[in-house]
């Protein structure tokens, strides 16, 4: 009697979940036809993404295996897993997962077809107890098409009369297809009817059920392994329509492994044989150059050129539903310059003019890059990150300067090099949020950038012969470059005379209703902290982000602020762990998990970092130190998970296996960060080189050469400074023509001075106070030329003795 089909039991299922994102590989085949990248962990395959990277379509596929007695063992929780590239900087990977009670043996080889969006995994079950007919292997998959685990719809169906395991959602399909026929097949809800659910509570899949409509659904097959066939190879096909994502796997399937394995490994061998020969092995055997060159390129768009996410996984994804569309797998400007600037360090700079190029392509038509974005350019978040803004001037400069961007190439780019420009001068030096994605104000990372892209794109404006505007930005460089100690350095605080230094710059100064920095009397609300437990003083808040301001080129290694800045680093910030020191990103972080090792949920405790130790190692290699860098170099690749992926960040706090947090060892955050490995390639290179290879040359010779103090101090609407040391000329950046009505005492005498347009569209007057005494004041109003009104309001800036405010 024929089993009717029915649609299985308990819809819409349990609410979705993600899955861990500590990945032990990531991989995608090198070309346009394939369009498919996938990610592995705990022995199985997590998020597979498909058309694009930012469009994961699973959550995971892997296998269960029953046996008699009522045996039932799911490989990723019950297994030991190890997992090995085919070659260096091959990102295709052999998986062993072997039962911790020694039932079985699964050997996997997993890559995807070049040829066309599929995934293919041969797979060979091996029984260590008792015969291969003694025990049934299942694939379970998970489909979460399009970022989303509601919603979708599975179901069993049939390609060229064989069974086919479909899934749909938001315009997309999958086909999971086997190269031995599927003995019996099931479609359920999770939590309630999916294969895990049949198998774990009544030790057999229900044939009947053959469709799960939407919700957050799974499909289950039985492999049709026997003595003489111990090896199958799944196909996983993806397309617009279910018969398109069948004919996909088929194709798969009919070409076999070994001729699309020898397409992916040869194209794969062929871009790692182009790269600078920085390679690096450690005890194990592992070449660590080879596998961060991998992960970039593994994190790259091919169908849209330049584009790179920050991550393949979602940090605490096995925590994260439908609410967190993005996770890593999104595009933030920050992170993809520096992974342009972990291809240039290896010698691949097509790659970083590609990343250049798309750049241009999301800018915003008033200058600015979002926060992040998905890969059509379209914002996520809505923040405006001013460091963000300037990166990519770094690294149009850092092209020209290598001599991959020349006069008519570098003029293609100016449009965009202007509007950035622009942009960092109206809106600097204040930035909305840090480069931590939480506070305003004044901090010293982002000072560092805003000040070294301007630098640098003065440069290129001089490079174009537009030296006028390139003059002003050297100005505005300057003034702000003379401020950086008066907004962000503190000194006689309690933690001062408690360290024993006499200042530190603070990982961010407030700016008070005025626009002026105010590092001392200042109170920072830390984003993921408990209600009632956010805001801290500014300057009980510390970073290691101070060392910006020499990698940046902006102060010296051995300049005595920075030294001190480092000692109260190290007495509140430094971590211990097995690999090594690693360094926490600011006080009081609540950025990671609880003290318990629960998930980050909104708050939690912030853990180290091993991009941190990478960006030491860089100050230590400025300062003279190699070996030092050289040992922090291991650390870093110390703090790596399985299969050498660098984390974000790494456990701090004692083994908790239950929740497989294992003392300096990854957390439930990212993994891989490719900002991480980008870090990790630029300090190979640096050790290489005997020089910090990033740190752009404008300002260690304006600044700390030939120490260049700006004759200027400027005042506007958005920057409102209320003190001025003596000596220095007043300058008022406007945004409209106006006539400046001043005074230097208190109207007794007036002065009128017109304001004059610059090539950015700032109205300037520069007012001659400069022999105005200290404790005198100038104050001033505005008559707006073109409205023909007065601005009815005074204005007032007092003359310090000191840069003080």
């Amino acid at each position: 009697m024929a089993v009717t089909p029915t649609v299985a039991p308990g819809a819409p299922g349990i609410p979705a979940r993600w899955t861990s994102s500590a990945k032990s590989g990531v991989g995608t085949a090198l070309s346009l036809a394939s369009r498919v990248w996938f990610t592995i962990s705990h022995g199985i395959l997590n998020e597979i993404y498909y058309p694009h990277l930012d469009s994961a379509c699973t959550r995971d596929m892997g296998l269960i295996v029953t046996g008699p007695g009522g045996y039932f063992s799911e490989e990723k929780r019950d297994a030991e897993h190890s997992v090995e590239p085919f070659e260096d900087g091959v990102p295709a990977y052999r998986l062993l997962n072997i039962a911790a009670d020694g039932t079985y043996r699964i050997e996997k080889r997993i890559i995807t077809d070049p040829k066309r969006p599929a995934l293919l995994q041969e797979i060979t079950f091996t029984s260590l107890k008792g015969g291969a007919s003694d025990f049934s292997v299942y694939a379970l998959l998970a489909p979460h098409l399009v970022n989303a685990g509601m919603g979708n719809t599975a179901w069993i169906g049939d390609h060229e009369g064989k069974p086919v395991l479909f899934a749909s959602g938001r315009g997309v399909c999958l086909a999971l297809a086997s190269s031995l026929p599927w003995s019996i097949c099931s479609a359920g809800y999770v939590g309630f009817s999916d294969g895990w659910q049949q198998l774990q509570n009544g030790g057999r899949l229900d044939p009947a059920c053959q469709r799960a409509e939407d919700g957050n659904v799974a499909l289950t097959g039985a492999i049709g392994f026997s003595a003489e066939n111990p090896k199958v190879l799944l196909a996983l096909g993806f397309g617009a329509t279910p018969d398109e994502a069948a004919e996909v796997a088929s194709a798969s399937l009919k070409q076999g492994f070994e001729a699309a394995a020898k397409a992916y490994v040869e194209k794969w061998r062929g871009w790692q044989a182009g790269l600078l020969p920085l390679d690096r092995r450690t005890a194990q055997g592992l070449n660590t150059y080879r596998v961060s060159t991998a992960v970039l390129a593994a994190h790259r768009s091919i169908a849209t050129p330049g584009a790179a996410v920050a991550s393949l996984s979602i940090p605490w994804g096995f925590s994260k539903g439908d609410d967190d569309l993005g996770g890593y797998h999104l595009v933030w400007p920050r992170d993809l310059v520096e992974t342009a600037g972990g291809f240039l360090a290896s010698g691949d700079p097509e790659r970083a003019l590609e990343i250049l190029d798309y750049l241009r392509s999301i800018q915003q038509p008033d200058g600015h890059w979002p926060q992040n974005a998905w890969l059509n350019g379209t914002a996520y978040w809505p923040g405006i990150q001013m460091d963000e803004c300037a990166f990519p001037l770094l690294l149009a400069d850092a092209l020209r300067r290598a001599g991959h961007l020349p006069r008519p190439e570098l003029t293609a780019f100016m449009p965009m090099i202007e509007r950035a420009a622009s942009y960092v001068m109206r809106n600097g030096p204040v930035t909305g949020e840090d480069r931590w994605e939480e506070d305003a104000g004044y901090s010293p990372f982002t000072l560092a950038v805003e000040i070294s892209a301007l630098l640098a794109a003065a440069d290129m404006f001089d490079a174009c012969d537009k030296h006028q505007p390139a003059n002003y930005l050297r100005e505005t460089a300057d003034i702000w470059n003379d401020q950086i100690e008066r907004w962000t350095y503190v000194t006689g605080t309690s933690l001062c005379q408690e360290v024993g230094v006499k200042g530190y710059y603070v990982r961010i100064a407030p700016r008070d209703a005025a626009g002026a920095a105010s590092p001392k009397d200042g109170y920072v609300p830390i984003k993921n902290r408990p209600p009632g437990d956010t805001d801290r003083p500014a300057e009980a808040i510390v970073s290691p982000d101070a060392l910006a301001l020499v990698r940046f080129g902006l102060r010296a290694a051995d300049d005595p602020r920075i030294v001190d800045t480092l000692k109260i680093v190290d007495a509140t910030l430094r971590c211990d762990l097995p690999q090594g020191p690693v360094w926490y990103r600011y006080t009081g972080d609540g950025y990671g998990e609880h003290e318990g090792g629960t998930p980050f949920d909104g708050t939690g405790q912030g853990r180290a970092w091993p991009l941190l130790a990478g960006e030491r190692a860089h100050y230590e290699l400025a300062a003279g130190r190699k070996e030092r860098a050289a040992s922090l170099l291991r650390t870093f690749e110390g703090s790596a998970g399985h299969g050498g992926l660098l984390p974000e960040q790494v456990w701090d706090g004692p083994d908790m296996p239950e929740r497989e947090l294992r003392r300096g060892g990854p957390s439930g955050s990212a993994m891989p960060l490719v900002w991480a490995h980008s870090e990790h390639i630029k300090l190979l290179r640096s050790l290489r080189d005997g020089a910090v290879f990033d740190m752009p040359p404008q300002g260690v010779k304006r600044y700390i050469r030939d120490k260049t103090v700006s004759p200027f101090r400027t005042w506007r609407f958005n920057h409102k400074v209320r003190a001025i040391p003596a000596g220095k000329l007043l300058r008022l950046e406007l945004l409209a023509p106006a006539i400046v009505h001043w005074s230097r005492d208190n109207w007794a005498t007036a002065h009128d001075s017109r304001t004059t347009e610059n090539a950015f569209g700032i109205h300037l007057a520069d007012l001659p106070v400069a022999d105005v005494p200290p404790g005198d004041t100038i104050v001033f109003t505005f008559l707006w030329s073109d409205a023909g009104r007065w601005e009815n309001v005074d204005f007032s800036v007092a003359i310090d003795r000191s840069d003080g405010q």
